[in-house]
């Protein structure tokens, strides 16, 4: 990791946050997307299943990265954001069922080519805001970081609901029934998300 961070521009560049390195971290997020169609495409071949019902990718945006570094109060330069922050490549994949999640996990950590940073599981502890997701820090063969969430369709659909209303609406007064009404729709979100991991196994048991 040494030899990467050193390599990154130091100085400031108020042209380009990521020091002209775009196109080498599209080709890193690219290069992890096709380890998740390589997955998919096994798993299909031996339960007829995909695991994985869609994959979003991006790189955050020149505006986003510098707000956040400037929030951590860290240099703005490439090696900051390339290094000191970890989420400059950022990858959701949205599965059907809560096994599918672990199973795409255990994937990317059996990966000798991919080192695993940090895994935080907000499915089995979710945060206190009802959120669940499990999410995980990886850094590719050629020293680039990605933060990977992946979770299940009903997860990915409260999230955007839930940042949709919190963040684009002015809800007065109101924040505290709100939040409660929030966190009690995903936990009954979890609760059929279980249910219909149990359908899915009955299903596969019958046949």
């Amino acid at each position: 990791m040494d030899d990467f961070y050193n390599s990154l521009p130091a100085e400031e560049d108020p042209e380009d946050i990521y020091g002209g390195l775009r196109p080498e971290m599209a080709k890193a997020m690219n290069s992890l997307k096709d380890e998740i169609d390589r997955f998919r495409k096994e798993t299909m071949e031996r339960d007829l299943d995909d695991p994985v019902d869609h994959v979003l990718a991006r790189i955050k945006d020149e505006d986003s990265m510098i707000d956040k570094l400037s929030r951590k109060k860290l240099p703005i330069n490439a090696r900051s954001a390339l290094c000191e922050v970890h989420d400059a490549i950022g990858i959701r994949i949205v599965c059907p069922f809560i096994n599918d999640v672990y199973a795409v996990s255990e994937y990317l950590r059996s990966r000798r080519d991919l080192e695993i940073v940090l895994e935080k599981d907000y499915i089995k502890q979710a945060k206190e805001n009802g959120y669940r997701s499990l999410h995980m820090i990886i850094r590719e063969k050629h020293g680039f970081f990605a933060e990977v969430q992946i979770r299940t369709i009903s997860m990915d659909t409260w999230a955007a609901l839930e940042h949709a209303m919190r963040y684009k609406h002015d809800i007065g007064g109101n924040t505290e029934l709100i939040a409660r009404e929030l966190k009690r729709c995903a936990d009954e979100l979890a609760s059929t998300d279980l249910s219909l991991q149990t359908i899915r196994d009955m299903i596969r048991q019958a046949k």
